[in-house]
């Protein structure tokens, strides 16, 4: 199943996902306590309009993990005292997830390994041998 994935752009994103913003723990001081700078993004992946219906469904099947019952993918940053600066994270991050959900591998080609690098290595183990040969105790006969 090859699929050619146009990626969406942070334009596309934002048409397609909600925010809910709450009081972050951790460090601020003060700035805790009055600003809510926690950020939660929602993304529907049904409601996705940049998507076509196969990237839905491998988006659905690899991500299958971080989809809760509604189908949403939920992303929470709460690393930097700004809002704005989290809103940025989640949109960045929520990318990143769509990217690798969508990236094909290609398929391995096997390939046989090369006569001269067989012979190098026999080559190699009989020397070896040779010299673990010349280790051992003379025999007396």
């Amino acid at each position: 199943m090859l699929i050619c994935a146009m990626l969406p752009g942070k334009e596309d994103v934002l048409r397609s996902v909600t925010f809910k913003t709450s009081r972050s723990g951790g460090k601020g001081g003060q700035n805790v306590n009055k600003v809510s700078s926690k950020v939660e993004l929602i993304f529907n992946l049904a409601s996705a309009s940049f998507l076509t219906d196969e990237e839905q469904a491998l988006l659905a099947e690899r991500l299958a993990g971080r989809l809760d019952q509604e189908g949403n993918i939920h992303i929470v940053s709460q690393e930097d005292r700004s809002q704005l600066l989290n809103k940025e994270k989640t949109i960045a991050k929520l990318i990143v997830l769509l990217k690798a959900g969508l990236h094909v591998h290609k398929k391995r080609k096997p390939t046989k390994i090369p006569k001269a690098v067989i012979r190098k290595r026999l080559e190699n183990k009989q020397s070896v041998a040779a010299k673990k040969e010349t280790r051992k105790r003379p025999q007396l006969d």
